[in-house]
């Protein structure tokens, strides 16, 4: 079993920045990567980014490019999620998830409970 924490989230206004952080314990050797996902209200849970835990290797979906930085401290079992330039649009509930590296939900087999991220206009 692995268990996920999440942090970091709360209210910003429009152009602000977040960093969020999910700490990872339980059986975490066999971890391939870390991600992100987001779920805004009355929509799917979708893809922000995701990162090789052994390596750094890095993908991000195209909304958040140049906004968003993913990063891990292996020491530490945590992963990071930088945003900067926030908009009303990325509001939503993050979700931190250890799976295969990718860009696709099923992938990831743990999942922690969210942290919700308001972006204010």
């Amino acid at each position: 079993q692995v268990q996920l924490v999440e942090s970091g989230g709360g209210l910003v206004q429009d152009g602000g920045s977040l960093r969020l952080s999910c700490t990872a314990s339980g059986r975490t050797f066999s971890t391939d990567a870390m991600g992100w996902f987001r779920q805004a209200p009355g929509k799917e849970r979708a893809f922000v980014a995701s990162i090789r835990w052994n390596g750094g290797r890095t993908t991000y979906a195209d909304s958040v490019k140049g906004r968003f930085t993913i990063s891990r401290d292996n020491a530490k079992n945590t992963v990071y999620l930088q945003m900067n330039s926030l908009k009303p649009e990325d509001t939503a509930v993050y979700y931190c998830a250890r799976g295969a590296y990718g860009s696709f939900s099923p992938q990831y087999d743990y999942w922690g409970q969210g942290t919700q991220v308001t972006v204010s206009s």
